[in-house]
């Protein structure tokens, strides 16, 4: 960060990293206000509900450290832009990742608006991710803790939300981060990571979206249409999913674990293949919508990287094409369980370029003339 001294408005959830974000800060001088953004409403005295207790964390935290914290709410628009088109994704079969669309609807566009108009100069967050100034404009980089990096879950985030962002963690590890809030007597150091859906928290999935889409219970076959079991509801099942499915050892198999590999809507039918390397679990390339870039377009045929879930390993690709909503990443080696619904983010390096949301996958390239949309 520059040396000018900056009004920052940090986002504090109550976790040790946004906390340490804020201490970060405040120890640079720069005058740090803190938000903490309530986004979700509903069973708010839900047992399964943590927002009371983050409060009460974040509040203290403020306290500690010496500055002033507001609190948002932010519910009706996270209903309206993220919400709602999870449950939509959800209901067409796919599988959404809502925190990506929440961080760049709520987190860096309603907080960011709110505080600008609080009068800040830049907004913070404790996102394990880095920025720096290119010959493109703001790149959007790894964090130095390759375990924790979180700029899969920031790659739509455009020009004009990553000029105004800071994250003062960015080059830490997260043993780093504890140690720091351990030292100045934070009572967050040893507060353990939230872990799943925000909204969801740590209640049973199944059973929070069953309040707001209708079963459909159906049969589970195998790619030649053998039934082999039942399914509760396609919309509670990933490809590359493998506990669950209530097949085992059963229909003749060999003990060999049994696996999603895809879903037939029109027949409400789950399809199940044995064996972690089946080929409909290999895919070559993916058909990737929705197209977001950090800086610039990347240019076709230029060897990058790809994540198509968080916690995986980068996968040497290559963009064979796009246009402006639409592009076709072929992987260099097999890739396992590519998802309709999650997003495919590229890199160059350690620069977060950008991504989509993954439409189709595909066992063989499709051509590029079959592939391209008309003119």
């Amino acid at each position: 960060m520059s040396p000018v001294k900056e009004r920052i408005v940090v986002g504090m959830s109550g976790g040790v990293d946004s906390s340490v974000a804020a201490l970060v800060l405040k120890q640079q001088g720069h005058e740090v206000l803190g938000v903490f953004m309530k986004n979700w409403e509903d069973d708010d005295n839900d047992e399964y509900c943590a927002s009371r207790t983050d409060l009460v964390d974040a509040v203290a935290v403020a306290d500690a450290i010496g500055i002033e914290i507001e609190v948002v709410n932010f519910s009706a628009e996270y209903k309206e832009r993220v919400f709602a088109e999870f449950l939509a994704e959800y209901r067409a079969g796919r599988t959404p990742n809502p925190d990506v669309l929440c961080n760049a609807e709520i987190k860096f566009r309603c907080f960011l608006d709110h505080a600008l108009a609080m009068g800040a100069d830049r907004i913070a967050t404790g996102h394990y991710a880095r920025t720096r100034t290119g010959p493109a404009g703001v790149e959007l980089l790894r964090g130095i803790d390759a375990g924790k990096d979180q700029s899969y879950f920031l790659y739509r985030l455009e020009q004009s939300q990553l000029e105004r962002a800071v994250f003062p963690i960015g080059d830490l590890p997260k043993s780093s981060v504890r140690n720091i809030a351990r030292q100045h007597g934070l009572a967050v150091h040893d507060k353990r990571d939230s872990t799943g859906i925000c909204f969801i928290g740590e209640r049973p999935f199944r059973e929070f979206l069953n309040r707001y889409l209708p079963t459909e219970p159906g049969n589970i076959c195998t790619p030649e249409g053998h039934v082999v079991g039942r399914h509760t509801g396609l919309m509670y099942y990933t490809i590359g999913q493998r506990q669950g499915l209530g097949i085992g050892g059963r229909h003749g198999s060999d003990g060999t674990p049994w696996y999603v590999a895809g879903k037939d809507l029109p027949g409400n039918r789950l399809i199940a293949v044995q064996g972690h390397d089946h080929p409909l679990l290999l895919s070559r390339a993916v058909a990737v919508i929705r197209l977001t870039w950090t800086c610039s377009p990347p240019a076709l045929d230029a060897p990058f990287t790809v994540k198509t879930r968080y916690r995986q390993t980068d996968t040497p690709c290559t963009l064979m094409a796009m246009t402006e909503n639409h592009c076709l990443i072929a992987f260099d080696t097999p890739h396992w369980a590519a998802t309709p619904g999650q997003s495919a983010v590229l890199y160059q390096g350690e620069i977060c370029l950008g991504g989509g949301i993954i439409e189709d996958a595909y066992q063989d390239p499709p051509s590029l003339t079959r592939f391209l949309p008309p003119g």
